[in-house]
């Protein structure tokens, strides 16, 4: 018994990476990264690919660099690592992926003895897999730990199988080939991940739709509210599109921040491939109501789709210019609400709309600065901000809130007014309720209450509920 532990503890474990390692896919990652880095490289991907994914997989790591550290590691299964190596057991890295990012991995972890990746003419996947394992270390000469059917042909040759976080059938198909060893499984995953990562609870945004047809008091008028209903709909099956996307640009950020690390993606709980599936599921049914509601409405759905991926791929990175794209994707969604109706906005709505979502979105970035901060950091991953810049994008901030109450104002001093209200005199009212709802937005972020978005916040904030409620009864009742 004791000269057969022996022989199991110098039995070397051969470890996959994508999938079982991590809780992503490098090359997936890679892509995208390069992607983001010049998206004119879409053009190459197929001419690298058409040469094999062993060329494919070397052009693209050639050119990208991933932070390693920051990747979403299988903690359960990286601890039993960690033993086996304490133990003196020798530990392999073979896998699939090219030999930079495998070399990168096991440098950072420090627990494997060799690594064994494909290089730019071979591509180390499923039976070649095998074969060069076996040439290392003879037919059951290895361990291996796999978690996808690729990996069936690496376990008909090893020793024992170890299944990690295993693909729909294989534990079973393992089973089957009588070497399963363990199983090794971290926290499930389920549809709840997939309905976090659309961000049902952004939709609440796309409310501003309904702003037209409240300002132009058709909200007795049963089709306008059907058609505002519909780009509601459209809106939030587009934006839910457009954040998968945001998110999958935006992962070294994310893994980076407190919260937005626990994001699907970014902690692996989802794949990034399934992702990527996800995104034209969501956006055909919105180009199919697009269709529906006209062509203005489309045009502008298109426009809010192009101005948000540009965002997510450049602008988010660019001081000032970011906060003035958010600001203008909330008046976006007020003109697509309008066009819906075939209504016009008109230039108050515009000009209020713009100062007050301009110092909402300087709210946010003023959130995410003080978070790093507590964190003793002193600037973002993936953005221009400093620490050093509270102070300025407070000021800048509390100015473009107040310029929204000096716009309500004259708008309440114009004759327009006079003919939509009966008792205009009252809308007068909501000038201190807005001046009061911006210094409380602005002082709950100084004080570090603050959610990172200040919409969510107010639904959540009772005094943001009183002010709302008190501005339906002063407009209803100058109506």
């Amino acid at each position: 018994m004791e000269a057969a532990s022996q022989q199991q503890a110098i039995v070397p474990i051969c470890v996959d990476l994508d999938g079982t390692l991590v809780r992503t896919d490098t090359l997936v990652e890679m892509v995208v990264a390069l992607v983001k880095i010049n998206v004119l490289y879409v053009f190459l991907l197929p001419i690298w690919l058409y040469r094999g994914k062993a060329r494919f997989k070397h052009e693209v790591a050639d050119r990208v660099d991933l932070d390693v550290s920051l990747l979403p590691y299988n903690r359960p299964f990286l601890k039993f690592l960690q033993g086996a190596h304490a133990e003196g057991r020798p530990l392999i890295l073979a896998t699939a992926a090219n030999q930079k990012i495998a070399d990168a991995i096991a440098s950072h972890l420090g627990i494997f003895d060799q690594v064994i990746a494909s290089d730019r003419h071979n591509n180390l996947s499923g039976s070649d897999k095998e074969r060069v394992l076996c040439q290392r270390f003879g037919k059951s000469g290895f361990d291996y730990a796999g978690n996808s059917r690729a990996d069936l042909d690496v376990w008909r040759s090893a020793n024992h199988a170890i299944v990690v976080n295993p693909e729909r059938g294989v534990e079973q198909a393992v089973q089957a080939q009588d070497r399963h060893e363990r199983t090794i499984k971290d926290e499930g995953r389920g549809y709840a991940d997939y309905l976090r990562a659309v961000r049902p609870h952004q939709w609440l945004k796309n409310l501003l739709i309904f702003v037209p047809v409240l300002a132009g008091h058709k909200i007795g008028e049963p089709f306008s509210v059907w058609l505002s209903i519909c780009a509601f709909v459209a809106f939030s099956l587009c934006a839910s599109s457009v954040y998968l996307l945001n998110d999958l640009m935006d992962l070294p950020a994310d893994r980076s921040h407190p919260r937005k690390r626990l994001r699907p993606f970014a902690s692996g709980d989802i794949s990034i491939v399934h992702g990527g599936l996800l995104i034209p599921i969501l956006l055909m049914p919105a180009i199919a109501l697009a269709f529906y509601l006209g062509p203005a409405f489309g045009t502008v759905l298109a426009g809010y789709f192009a101005l948000t991926l540009l965002y997510s791929i450049r602008i988010k990175g660019i001081v000032l210019v970011d906060v003035l794209v958010l600001a203008g994707l909330y008046t976006i969604r007020i003109t697509a609400g309008g066009a819906a109706g075939g209504m016009e906005i008109s230039f108050w709505l515009f000009s209020f709309s713009m100062f007050l979502f301009l110092s909402l979105a300087m709210v946010k970035r003023y959130s995410e600065l003080l978070d790093l901060q507590r964190l003793g950091k002193q600037s973002m991953v993936g953005r221009g901000y400093r620490v050093l810049d509270l102070e300025t994008l407070s000021n800048l901030g509390g100015g473009a809130g107040y310029m929204s109450v000096l716009v309500l104002a004259l708008y309440i001093n114009s004759d327009i007014v006079r003919v939509l209200y009966s008792h205009p005199d009252l809308i007068w009212l909501l000038c201190p309720l807005l001046l009061f709802w911006v210094s409380w937005i602005w002082l709950s972020a100084r004080r570090g209450e603050m959610h990172d978005d200040p919409l969510l916040f107010a639904i959540r904030d009772r005094p943001s509920w009183i002010v709302a409620c008190a501005s339906a009864v002063i407009v209803a009742a100058a109506i």
